[in-house]
């Protein structure tokens, strides 16, 4: 009887495992760890404490319902490529109905947690953000244009935004700069994953850059990106936005990911998964930034 009860605590475990993978939580905790500090951005001092919980929360399961989706959508390729074929579908883990309900089920619980406890606005901006991955891209940029990746971006680059408007109510221009800083962010990070796995693309049919036009044209996206990426991240310091501390890390950060962009155009088969690698640092790094920055005022003044 123990080993009966074993065996179905063990599976319980794994199911639930399942669904949270649906989620794709990683990609998760980097959109809400951006949605967070557009909160604390947004506002001189310490967040509402409401806004902040329900806002960090609603975006946390509108993010999963739109990953959840992106799994169904894409299951039949997913069971195609080595990257994807241990996902919950695939295996058999889960089912289309389970991860279909489940989707819909936190998709709402999260839009309605926006809708009655942060305000009208947030939660019809994160219900775009989620209609906008789940659908335009997922089901239609993604199969449609090796362009897919910059346009679907604009999804992506939504959380500060989110974030932002979860504490004012309302669209603010340094919001946006933020979002400009993830748009211009997505496509080399995106890309350098792309050449690491271009001939499971091809073999799906997905158009993604480096298989409609090649590997050393898509170096030169990357490189070309990265240095406008590198001189957008410069604005918060123009715009008054953020200070001198902000700018040297973003300017540090920058020169870091400058130096894949120019190396990852050598033969060096693992320079393209490095380059994924630091991208993904480079954004919690400079938002970290950005966030410590914002408060170095406040606690001058505490000190004095």
């Amino acid at each position: 009887m123990s080993d009966t009860n074993t065996l179905n605590q063990t599976e319980s475990l794994m199911h639930w495992r399942d669904y949270l993978e649906l989620c794709k939580p990683k990609v998760v905790v980097l959109i809400v760890f951006t949605a967070m500090v557009g909160m604390f951005l947004a506002v001189p001092g310490l967040v509402p404490w409401q806004p902040f919980i329900f806002g960090t929360l609603g975006i946390a399961l509108a993010s999963g319902s739109a990953a959840a989706i992106n799994h169904l959508v894409d299951h039949k390729i997913d069971a195609q490529m080595a990257r994807t074929q241990n996902r919950p579908l695939p295996t058999g883990h889960l089912n289309q109905r389970k991860a279909a309900i489940f989707a819909f089920v936190i998709g709402v619980l999260g839009l309605g947690m926006l809708l009655l406890f942060v305000n009208a606005l947030t939660a019809l901006l994160t219900f775009i953000s989620l209609i906008g991955y789940a659908v335009v891209y997922t089901m239609y940029l993604k199969r449609a244009t090796p362009q897919n990746i910059v346009i679907g971006g604009a999804a992506g680059a939504a959380p500060p935004v989110l974030g932002w408007t979860a504490i004012t109510g309302d669209i603010n221009a340094h919001s946006l700069l933020l979002f400009l800083i993830i748009f211009a962010w997505t496509p080399p990070h995106f890309w350098a994953l792309a050449i690491h796995r271009r001939e499971e693309y091809a073999k799906v049919d997905i158009p993604m850059l480096p298989v409609t036009h090649g590997v050393e044209f898509t170096k030169l996206q990357i490189l070309l990106y990265t240095i406008i990426l590198i001189i957008i991240t410069i604005l918060p310091f123009i715009t008054l936005m953020s200070g001198v501390f902000y700018l040297g890390g973003a300017l540090a950060l920058g020169f870091g990911f400058l130096y894949y962009a120019v190396a990852i155009r050598s033969d060096d088969e693992k320079m393209p998964m490095k380059t994924f690698g630091y991208s993904i640092f480079y954004l919690m790094a400079l938002f970290a930034f950005l966030l410590i920055d914002h408060y170095i005022p406040l606690v001058m003044s505490l000190i004095a």
